[in-house]
């Protein structure tokens, strides 16, 4: 679990298990227990060779050629986009809030929100798939996680799946 309680009141349990379920998928549950819950994480990493950052300040922007990206943190952001969600945001850092409230802004971007709080989960992930490459056919030519494996993660975390 995040910070999330700290930063964000009031964030139903949904959105809070779809952060987690977000890392998940980018992370792994492995990673992310070697890490510090997948917030400090640069894209590349594995739980037996983790490439993590410490300096919480701005986005590590650590570019890894074999993955031809610099995605770093929990949600796996580029670096080429922090500067616009950092003065749009008004996010002090990289720390871990400043990475969740990114991530809930780019689920409001997808107009996933409404989803997930009524626990439309599958319509949800489709909805954000353009945003996380390990999504459902999220079509980046990169590993993509199936729909139950997330459904699964998402549960586990607390999030509710409505009927029908």
């Amino acid at each position: 679990m995040s910070d999330l309680d700290d930063t964000l009141p009031g964030m139903g349990t949904n959105l809070r298990a779809f952060l987690d379920m977000i890392a998940f998928s980018e992370i792994g549950p492995s990673l992310l227990r070697v890490s510090d819950n997948g917030y400090n994480v640069i894209v590349g990493s594995t739980p037996a060779k983790p490439i993590l950052f410490t300096d919480y300040s701005e986005h590590p922007r650590q570019y890894q050629k074999a993955q031809n990206s610099d995605a770093a943190g929990r949600y796996q952001f580029m670096g080429r986009y922090w500067n616009f969600y950092k003065n749009a945001l008004k996010l002090p850092d990289f720390g871990p809030a400043s990475q969740d409230r990114w991530a809930i802004q780019l689920i409001k971007e997808c107009r996933a929100l409404d989803a997930i709080n009524r626990g439309a989960f599958a319509l949800a992930v489709e909805q954000c798939r353009s945003r996380w490459a390990s999504f459902p056919a999220a079509g980046y030519g990169q590993h993509e996680n199936s729909l139950a494996s997330l459904q699964d993660a998402y549960t586990d975390a607390g999030g509710e799946v409505a009927n029908g």
